[in-house]
Order: structure tokens, then sequence, then C-alpha cells
């Protein structure tokens, strides 16, 4: 799994943040990594130079081997609570959409289970 983190430049992409941003990125979804290809993070600020609570936004695209890409957006007043919130919210999309993939018919539902 290659993560790419891009930041607008009202953010100031430091290479430390950048840095941190993809570390941390790839500690949440590291239990999805034989699964992904790729991961995006764009780190924006929505209101620029205005400034505002909520303003920092972290849009997060995975491209899952085989499958169409997925996407999850965050806001937050920081820029670290906009990715972490963003690779959380994609660690959930994650778990529903290979949950599903994984799942084999004929196994057991809450209904039998209830039943025993």
């Amino acid at each position: 799994m290659h993560v790419q983190v891009f930041a607008d430049k009202h953010i100031g992409g430091s290479a430390a943040l950048i840095e941190q941003a993809q570390d941390t990125i790839e500690s949440i979804l590291d239990r999805y990594a034989d699964n992904l290809t790729r991961v995006e993070a764009h780190i924006t600020d929505v209101n620029g130079h205005k400034g505002g609570l909520g303003d920092k936004q972290c849009n997060l695209e995975a491209r899952p081997k085989g499958q169409p890409p997925v996407a999850v957006r965050h806001r937050a007043t920081t820029v670290e609570e906009a990715y972490i919130g963003a690779a959380e919210s994609m660690a959930h999309l994650l778990d529903s959409r290979f949950g599903r993939l994984h799942h084999t018919k004929g196994s057991e539902t809450i209904r039998h289970m209830a039943a025993h």
C-alpha cells in the first residue's frame, strides 16, 4: 500500500506534516495493506486565509485491488484531526467493504443463532 499526501497552499505542506500524515494514515489502515494498492490524501483549508472552525478538510481515496476506488471526507478544526478522522472513516468503510467480500453464504444468521 502506497500512501500519498497532498496539501494545498493554505495548509503549507511541509515535509514534516506530509510524513506525519503518511505515517498516521498508514498505521490506521495497516490491516488493509494487502488489499489496497494506493491511498491518496488531499488536505485543504476550505476557507483559505479567512480561517474558522472546522475549515480543515481531508479527502481520502483508497484503491482496493480489483475494485473501484472508495473515498471519504472529514472536516475538523486542525489538520491532524482532519486526516485522522478521514483515515478512521476509511477504516470503517473498508471494514464494511471487505467484510461483505469475505462473508460466505450459508453461515449462521442472527435468527438461526437465536433459535439454538
